[in-house]
């Protein structure tokens, strides 16, 4: 965690950041539900993974609003960073990607411009928008929202996370069986396969288990009560900067998929209910689950 708190950056003209924010949920939210359903792919990225024209659509208008701005600040955005150079040894992205207003600053906008594209373009109701505001890669101000159901999941660093303008808190459950579990399969096969030998080791020692297919959705509902415990093995930037703060504000827990801290970097999260994340990794202990 850093060491400076510095107050949210208003924007060149005046604006809060949490207005900019809402701005750019409003120019996605638009331009989603006007292709809703039906949308062809342009690329796919991976199995099970696509790209469609709204994808696009979205973050070049998101990019085109924190451009004029923000213009001072640096920009991750998902589908630009999908021509990332710098890659990690294991072929996933380094983290740094080639939108940079300006590369010195401390301030970066990590966007996913639509999470779920698979559910979206099928027409299955249950898909996001996801932005966060990071210092020096610590999320400040995080924003998910569910147009469909119209659902805003917002937060802020000392702040209360907050569904809809009212204080929410995560889910005050005490262990994984009386627990419903969120879970996300990603797009790692191998490591998926683990995550459902470990399900299937503790079911029915479970309530429930939820595949949400979006990942940042899955973070906003543990921050909010509706999962108990959200567990992903596979995830980006992008996918977990907002949550990672909504959660947190939530007064719930997220650690890394060892346990260990959190960070926008952390390829594999456990969220939600402080004592279900702690009775998770106990069951999971031993177990090849990662």
């Amino acid at each position: 965690m850093s060491a400076i708190s510095p107050q949210l950056p208003l924007s060149s003209s005046g604006k809060s950041a949490a207005e900019v924010a809402r701005a750019c949920s409003t120019v996605a939210t638009t331009i989603m539900l006007r292709n809703f359903g039906g949308q062809r792919f342009l690329d796919r990225k991976g199995r099970g993974n696509f790209l469609t024209e709204t994808d696009l659509a979205v973050e070049r208008a998101v990019l085109d609003v924190l451009a004029v701005e923000y213009p001072g600040h640096r920009v991750l955005a998902e589908e630009t960073a999908g021509g990332w150079a710098e890659a990690r040894p294991d072929g996933r992205p380094s983290g740094r990607g080639p939108v940079a207003l300006s590369p010195e600053s401390d301030w970066q906008w990590v966007v996913d411009p639509l999470d779920g594209t698979h559910n979206f373009s099928r027409g299955i109701p249950h898909f996001c928008f996801n932005i966060a505001l990071c210092f020096r890669d610590e999320p400040r101000l995080a924003l998910t929202y569910d147009p469909m159901r119209r659902y805003e999941f917002f937060a802020t660093k000392g702040g209360r996370m907050q569904l809809n303008g009212e204080t929410v808190m995560a889910s005050q459950a005490v262990d994984v069986a009386e627990s419903v579990i969120g879970m996300d399969m990603g797009y790692d096969d191998a490591r998926a396969a683990n995550l459902l030998r470990l399900v299937l080791e503790i079911w029915p020692g479970m309530q429930g288990m939820r595949v949400m297919a979006s990942a940042a959705l899955g973070l906003a509902y543990a921050s909010a009560g509706l999962v108990d415990i959200f567990v992903h093995h596979n995830l980006y930037p992008w996918d977990v900067a907002a949550g990672i703060l909504l959660v947190q504000e939530a007064g719930g827990v997220i650690l890394d998929r060892d346990g260990g801290p959190v960070s926008i970097q952390s390829e594999g999260v456990v969220a939600g209910a402080p004592k279900v994340v702690e009775d998770f990794l106990r069951l999971a202990a031993g177990r090849p689950w990662r």
